[in-house]
């Protein structure tokens, strides 16, 4: 059985490892996803199943593993946003089978029409998940009906280069929105490297924490607040992007970022396998941050349903989940894989924050149609410097 894999930039890894490539084999050409990519074959064929995801969101076995007990090949994409990923099911047509949007962008992706119902008959392994993750999907999918966690306790926050920012900054606010959002900190940081995600929503929730305002917020005056914020540290700012800093904070290429939790113990994890001196560190500011859900959904227009649900079902469970998890750092909402994960991942409090963090975590909640537009404009401000 063979994997069909469209992959670009850091996931070209993810593509070497499950299909073998030795380590000094030249990566795959970057080749994006596209509507067209999954042939008239494959679509025709009930041995397929179509899934677009994060980079690096899978452990590689899993998807030969699977593909070895069912037969069914996976054809498999990576999106580096939730907006690119909202485009595609918007369009229509995409071709997908299963996709793994965030909880606050299934919320509106539910409204728009874009996702089928589950057929929760087809998905035994529901009964595996935490009975707290599962309420916390309801915030965005009532009744749990269009979508199955993958991964939650995911946040934004502050990942670090320990040595670079104790040497210029002996007492730097590492548990504080301070030390992005206040110029005269993040200056002194400037010289080693400094970046932000590619998120407009992810990171205006983290602004409007630190102006102790409600992270979903949706008030033009808190917006404007938070871009006069922004546009204050743009100066500082090395490069806006949301998956070259996984790889620059593992090589000491850059020394502050702001990431999310998954990514930024990818790269310490790296730093450590390379033993290149780097040490990394990742901070939930005390001021709190967003709880992001990553779901499983199958968009309305899935030319394979069955397989999807046949997909999904495996993810659910404990061995595989723990498998994920123990890859990509995100943690699982199956709660028997938790006793399966790796023991210093299993008691990271930046993977598995303790109660007292979580009561900080806000839902990331879905934003109208009309707030969007004003975010985007100013989140073009901001990359753009103007």
């Amino acid at each position: 059985m063979t994997t069909v894999f469209r992959f670009s930039g850091l996931s070209a890894c993810l593509a070497l490892a499950i299909t073998g490539c030795s380590q000094g084999s030249k990566p795959p050409p970057e080749r994006g996803p596209t509507a067209g990519t999954v042939s008239g074959a494959a679509m025709g064929s009930e041995k397929v199943v179509n899934v677009y995801n994060w980079a690096d969101f899978i452990a590689p076995s899993v998807i030969s593993a699977f593909q070895k007990e069912y037969g069914i090949q996976v054809n498999y994409d990576v999106f580096d946003s939730n907006d690119q990923l909202e485009t595609k099911l918007l369009t229509g047509h995409a071709n997908y089978d299963v996709v793994v949007p965030g909880g606050g962008f299934l919320e509106r992706g539910i409204k728009a029409g874009v996702y089928q119902k589950l057929d929760k008959a087809q998905l035994p392994n529901l009964k595996n998940l935490d009975p707290e993750v599962t309420r916390g999907m309801a915030v965005y999918d009532p009744d749990n009906q269009y979508a199955v966690d993958y991964t939650w306790l995911t946040t934004t926050g502050i990942g670090y280069d320990v040595a670079k920012i104790r040497a210029r900054m002996a007492d730097a606010p590492v548990d504080s929105w301070r030390m992005l959002y206040e110029p005269a900190v993040l200056g002194k940081f400037q010289d080693c490297g400094v970046t932000v995600l590619d998120a407009p929503d992810d990171v205006l929730s983290t602004v409007l924490a630190f102006l102790g305002k409600d992270p979903n917020s949706e008030s033009a005056e808190d917006l404007k607040a938070a871009e006069r914020v922004l546009l204050s540290i743009r100066p500082y700012i090395r490069y806006v992007d949301s998956t070259r800093y996984v790889e620059e904070l593992a090589n000491g290429g850059i020394c502050l970022a702001l990431g999310w939790s998954g990514d930024v113990t990818q790269a310490r994890d790296r730093a450590n396998e390379a033993a290149n001196g780097v040490e990394l560190a990742y901070s939930i500011p005390r001021e709190g941050s967003v709880n992001i859900f990553n779901v499983l959904a199958i968009p309305a227009d899935a030319p394979h349903p069955r397989n999807a649900h046949l997909f999904i079902n495996y993810l659910l469970r404990p061995d595989v989940a723990a498998k994920n998890t123990n890859a990509s750092k995100y943690a699982s909402g199956v709660a028997d894989a938790v006793p399966l994960l790796n023991d210093t991942l299993r008691n990271d409090p930046g993977v598995y924050p303790p109660p007292e963090v979580r009561a900080k975590l806000a839902p990331e909640r879905a934003k109208s149609q009309q707030f969007t537009r004003l975010l985007n404009r100013t989140w073009t401000r901001f990359k753009t410097g103007r």
